[in-house]
């Protein structure tokens, strides 16, 4: 058990020299397991640039039982955003106000009502799924140790539902720390500290399980045309991170029974190359492809398609053509709906989760929450605009899109002038959040913007995969599979508000369990 005392001995003092080895060391992994996020504009014949990922030198100190937590209740998250997903009248209630105002929104369900005209050809759905956290301090406890961590609670920032990013990374930098601690590079004498404490990580094989799963729940091929299945990756153009994605498509390929993996760009290669059938199995026959027989996709597996300029009318088009495909998504334009900051609001109201939950479970995942509100003019709307227009009181508040990958957020006292420069109908596009406040550690940040030293707040990611079969007889569903696919810990400096690794403001990272 470690004592405060203890604690405040790590991350432990390395000498010059031995920073140094430290460093080399971390680069030489990074390079040898393709850490690295790609330079796009440096592709010239026989050579490509990268970078490194941000990674923390040393493993951050994470409380254990919270981080046990987190792990134990994503299988009853899991659960609920399956059922959400089949909920349709709940979802557009959720959203109803969010759809004529955000871009992106519109555009979903716009292509959710054309399938849905169209009729579904496919009742089963892959989720993979991720649940972010911070540690919490309420406000008289951050004030008297904002170092603590005994006393801390583990509370959700949001839930993804879609083209969830950053497990590849997290599993090389989870190797990474083992490996170096196992070395001895950290020059840490305590048993305490050893590599059993840093969790194993095993977040490429579980994505590749899942959709290997979903795979094999598809079966052969139905269309005649075709001799074989696959699942299809749908990617960004130009993509900068496929160090993050590749490693799942090689997972496939590499298992004992081999599962066919090909990728496409998002747009106009998916109607380029892709076709359905009279009975609508989506067949993939681009020219690279060995074989004159078109590829039957039992799995569309979507990493692209999350920002609202990538909806125009071709865009637009290929998402619907997907969708209305008999073959498996992940997600479904409904589970994609899901992650809104809006549903996530929604399902703090009042008797929301007892809707597709038991009353334990619900209690268990209600407990993960801080205030969230909309900035509708529904009364506790108007609540909100009254917190967030006030300086005094908005500070303690982040206001919140539903737009995804970083850099969207207002913060603070920046909130008012944020509202005040917009026209009063865009606020229901965003919702207010009440700060989460975490603890504080040290630790040395490795990444574009150099090697810096100093005190940190982390937030861990969850991973769910879950398989679930629409219900014929209601809105709910029927779990054909739900377990915990890994983890992911990211961590920032405490001064910078933001934390995507893959646009530089946070680290990967490895949490060093203690006990409290």
């Amino acid at each position: 058990m470690a004592s405060p005392e203890r604690e405040k001995e790590y991350p432990p003092d390395l000498s010059e020299e031995q920073l140094f080895s430290l460093v080399t060391q971390i680069k030489d992994w990074q390079i040898n397991h393709g850490s690295l996020l790609k330079v796009i504009e440096s592709e010239i014949e026989h050579s490509v640039l990268s970078h490194p990922v941000g990674v923390t030198c040393f493993p951050t100190l994470f409380p254990r039982a919270q981080f046990q937590q987190g792990l134990d209740i994503q299988e009853i998250y899991n659960e609920l955003y399956c059922s959400v997903a089949e909920d349709e009248e709940w979802v557009f209630d959720a959203i109803r106000n969010l759809v004529p105002v955000e871009p992106l929104a519109g555009a979903l369900w716009g292509i959710h009502q054309a399938a849905k005209k169209a009729g579904s050809v496919q009742d089963v759905h892959l989720g993979i799924f991720r649940s972010d956290y911070m540690l919490h301090l309420t406000e008289d406890e951050q004030a008297a140790s904002p170092r603590a961590r005994p006393k801390t609670t583990l509370k959700q920032v949001e839930f993804n539902s879609f083209s969830c990013a950053g497990a590849s990374h997290a599993n090389k930098v989870a190797n990474m720390h083992r490996y170096l601690t196992r070395k001895g590079v950290y020059n840490l004498d305590d048993a305490l500290y050893d590599v059993a404490s840093l969790p194993v990580n095993k977040n490429i094989e579980a994505l590749a399980s899942a959709l290997a799963l979903a795979h094999q729940t598809y079966g052969g091929p139905r269309s005649k045309l075709a001799r074989q299945t696959a699942v299809l990756f749908i990617v960004q153009p130009y993509n900068f991170n496929i160090a993050d994605e590749r490693p799942i498509e090689y997972a496939l390929w590499n298992r004992e029974e081999p599962v066919p993996a090909y990728r496409l760009d998002w747009g106009p290669q998916v109607l380029q190359y892709t076709r359905l059938t009279e009975n609508r199995e989506l067949l993939f026959q681009p020219p690279w492809l060995p074989s004159k027989d078109p590829v039957e996709i039992s799995v569309v597996y979507l990493r692209a398609g999350y920002e609202a300029h990538e909806y125009n009318l071709t865009g637009f088009e290929a998402r619907l053509q997907l969708e209305k495909s008999a073959a498996i998504k992940c997600p479904s334009i409904l589970a994609h709906l899901t992650t809104f900051k809006k549903v996530q609001q929604a399902l703090t109201l009042p008797g929301a989760l007892e809707r597709f939950l038991s009353e334990s479970d619900a209690a268990a995942i209600r407990k993960t929450f801080v205030p969230v509100y909309p900035l509708d003019e529904t009364e506790d709307g108007l609540y909100a605009r009254g917190l967030a227009c006030d300086r005094k009181r908005s500070g303690n508040f982040i206001l919140k899109p539903s737009l995804e990958g970083g850099g969207n957020n207002v913060y603070g006292n920046e909130i008012p002038d944020f509202l005040a420069s917009i026209s009063e109908s865009q606020w229901s596009r965003y919702i207010l959040m009440e700060r989460i406040n975490p603890p504080i550690s040290p630790n040395l940040l490795m990444s574009s913007a150099g090697l810096n030293g100093g005190d940190v707040v982390s937030e861990l990611g969850v991973l769910g995969c879950c398989l679930w079969k629409a219900n014929s007889t209601d809105d709910g569903c029927d779990m054909l599979h739900n377990s915990v696919g890994g983890w992911t810990l990211k961590t920032k400096h405490v001064e910078v508000d933001e934390m995507s690794v893959v646009k530089g403001y946070g680290c990967f990272d490895t949490p060093r369990l203690v006990d409290a």
